[in-house]
């Protein structure tokens, strides 16, 4: 999940979006500090660009910077993968200073010092901030929550499942040993430490196995259709993320339609994403969208708690049907997670 180097992973881009909202804040502040006798809000957004317009070139240079040399300064030691951040703004903010004194205005010696220690002091700010946040994101703490956010199986299915393979036992023994097989498996994954990643095959077979135990007792009612594209062996995706989300389909979308319907399952990837939408028809309006949006929620947080702003959850209604897609880069997490 979260890798144990320190450094910042300046390939996320909630990096990138923390780091423009801090100098936002500061910039801000700054202005409002500076404020002379006759300040007003119109004179200070006049101080507030005018100082953006100085700060942000070396700054987006420096992010730039850091984005493409991340997979080196990333193996460097702690120490001096600091030193390197800070050697590389340093130069960045220096060459922009060089630039403004040739075409715009001179600079004294004088300024150009005080800019360099301006900036030393902005990236030391900036990596105790981005230390901080790690911290707050440490293994211990994501993997606890992680633990506590596993979506659990609704009590009523244990007791519907078990009612179903009694039924069968003597009619047709051989498929009530399978779906007890299927309900052993799924608990067994339900029971695990379920912090690393899965393979998305994994996963899929998950589903069906849960899918093969709800057709015991719905039968007819419960159709499913698999859409999925060739997708490489090797994407790797949170466990427990398709399975609560059929389950959400199979409680809220047929159980409460007399005629049932069809779940859809699509899976395929686009650039360098993985898509994962589940569809379901969508039934009367019913006091049942408490369990699925509690569902979503913690599958939203877990995705957030690897992925940091990379994922992305949406659910919609369209054509009658109720849509949840899931995207998730296929990228190492290593260069997704926050750092």
């Amino acid at each position: 999940m979260r890798k144990g180097n320190r450094i910042p992973n300046f390939r996320n881009l909630g990096i990138h979006l923390r780091v423009l909202l801090l100098h936002v804040c500061l910039l801000g502040l700054l202005t409002i500090a500076d404020g002379q006798p006759g300040w007003n809000i119109t004179l200070w957004a006049m101080q507030l660009t005018q100082l953006a317009g100085q700060w942000l070139p070396p700054l987006l240079l420096t992010m730039g910077g850091l984005t493409l040399l991340y997979p080196l300064i990333g193996r460097l030691p702690y120490r001096s993968g600091l030193a390197a951040i800070l050697a590389l703004a340093l130069l960045l903010t220096a060459l922009c200073s060089y630039g403004y004194q040739v075409w715009i205005s001179p600079l004294t010696s004088g300024q150009y010092v005080q800019i360099l220690l301006l900036c030393a002091g902005d990236v030391a700010l900036c990596l105790y901030y981005l230390d901080l946040l790690q911290r707050a994101y440490s293994p211990a703490i994501a993997e606890a929550r992680l633990q506590a956010l596993q979506a659990r199986i609704r009590p009523h299915f244990l007791f519907n499942s078990l009612n179903a393979v009694l039924s069968l036992i003597r009619s047709q023994p051989q498929r009530a040993e399978t779906a007890l097989e299927d309900m052993a498996e799924l608990f067994r994954v339900l029971m695990a430490d379920n912090r690393a990643l899965v393979p998305l095959t994994q996963e899929i077979a998950l589903c069906q196995q849960y899918l093969n135990i709800e057709k015991l007792r719905l039968d007819e009612r419960l159709h499913c259709q698999w859409q999925v594209a060739e997708i490489p062996a090797s994407i790797m995706i949170p466990p427990l993320i398709l399975q609560p989300l059929v389950e959400n389909a199979v409680y809220h979308g047929i159980e409460p339609l007399a005629q049932g319907g069809t779940i859809v399952i699509d899976i395929h990837t686009q650039a360098q994403d993985l898509l994962l939408r589940i569809s379901n028809p969508l039934p009367p309006r019913q006091d049942k969208s408490g369990g699925n949006k509690m569902a979503l929620k913690n599958i939203r947080e877990r995705l957030r708690l690897h992925y940091d702003l990379e994922a992305r959850l949406k659910q919609y209604e369209a054509q009658g049907h109720y849509v949840v897609e899931i995207t998730i880069p296929t990228r190492p997490l290593s260069e997704v997670v926050h750092g």
